[in-house]
């Protein structure tokens, strides 16, 4: 799948089917991650891959809308890894949510092509999942979350804004 045709491809997934990810797709869409760009090439990312039944149901109860995590075979946690991230980009902030959020889309990208989707979730609360997969609060941050698997069932896609409404040219407008 070239990768215009995986981002017209992209959904939020609302159901999974239970199959099992193959390994050799987990790795895929890991490998994609790891190739996305990051400040200074520093690649500040760790990903926690969750298949444990109760642990899903944890993570599921960490997130505002989480209900339909346990049902994916797979829940991947993007965590920042704050002593490899560049401290200040822009002036005035860490580079860790753009490297972290970069990650993310790349993998998501790459569930696509491999005929998997994702969904991912933002709305959780980082201590208690920190807290069930036993992630240092001084090493690093939870970003976000995905479950990941066969979809079963999508959300409807969502409207998006003109290129006119997202682009100028030479100055902001």
């Amino acid at each position: 799948m070239e990768v215009q045709e995986a981002v017209k491809a992209s959904r939020s997934v609302s159901k999974y089917k239970p199959t099992p990810i193959p390994e050799d797709k987990v790795q895929a869409v890991v490998s994609a991650a790891r190739m996305a760009p990051s400040a200074e090439n520093l690649q500040p990312w760790k990903f926690v891959a969750v298949t444990d039944e109760d642990l899903k149901r944890r993570l599921s109860g960490a997130c505002t809308n989480g209900k339909h995590l346990p049902d994916a075979p797979m829940i991947f946690i993007a965590c920042a890894r704050l002593d490899e991230a560049e401290a200040t980009v822009g002036g005035y902030m860490n580079s860790y949510p753009v490297d972290v959020g970069m990650a993310m889309s790349y993998l998501t990208l790459a569930a696509i092509s491999h005929g998997l989707g994702t969904a991912w979730v933002f709305s959780f609360n980082e201590e208690k999942v920190r807290e069930a997969l036993r992630i240092p609060a001084d090493v690093a941050k939870v970003v976000a979350m995905t479950p990941l698997g066969i979809p079963e069932s999508w959300e409807p896609p969502a409207g998006r804004k003109p290129p006119g409404e997202l682009l100028s040219y030479n100055g902001y407008e």
